[in-house]
């Protein structure tokens, strides 16, 4: 565990937009789970390039949101002025940044959303589910067996 960077303005805001585009649509606590797996992630400290919660949040396939094909992508652009969610949203990052979240994931680092089941989460047990996330420690996941190589088949040739 390292120590914590001060929150820096830019953090909060993308990870209040990080969990506007994720997680707008769940209940709070969800969005508070999400919020303490960034955290998680900071305090590790094993990504060197990670020292900011806004590289945590744009790091590689952690959120989908901040990928340029992802169609929320754009929708992070054009958050509508007033929005409640948003507004929700940065209370939560804020919280978060200041140390001031409990996390109610215990230690998770890795998430998905209920409706969609990634590769690596096949056959894991996640910590704990809290409104439509699942939240996983990566040092709980473990390696998929090794596959069976396939039989080779060979055709009897006509005698």
């Amino acid at each position: 565990m390292t120590k914590l960077p001060p929150p820096r303005a830019i953090d909060i805001e993308i990870l209040a937009m990080t969990l506007w585009a994720e997680a707008a649509d769940k209940p709070v606590r969800a969005i508070e789970a999400l919020a303490a797996l960034v955290m998680n992630r900071l305090r590790q400290g094993r990504d060197p390039n990670a020292r900011h919660i806004a590289a945590i949040c744009r790091a590689p396939f952690l959120f989908s949101c901040w990928n340029k094909r992802d169609q929320r992508q754009a929708a992070l652009r054009a958050i509508p002025p007033g929005d409640v969610a948003i507004t929700i949203c940065r209370r939560i990052a804020q919280r978060a940044a200041s140390g001031l979240l409990p996390d109610p994931t215990s230690g998770a680092t890795l998430w998905h959303d209920t409706a969609h089941l990634p590769a690596w989460a096949v056959g894991q047990a996640s910590i704990t589910e809290i409104g439509g996330l699942c939240f996983y420690r990566a040092e709980d996941i473990t390696a998929p067996p090794p596959r069976a190589a396939r039989p080779n088949l060979v055709l009897a040739e006509a005698v």
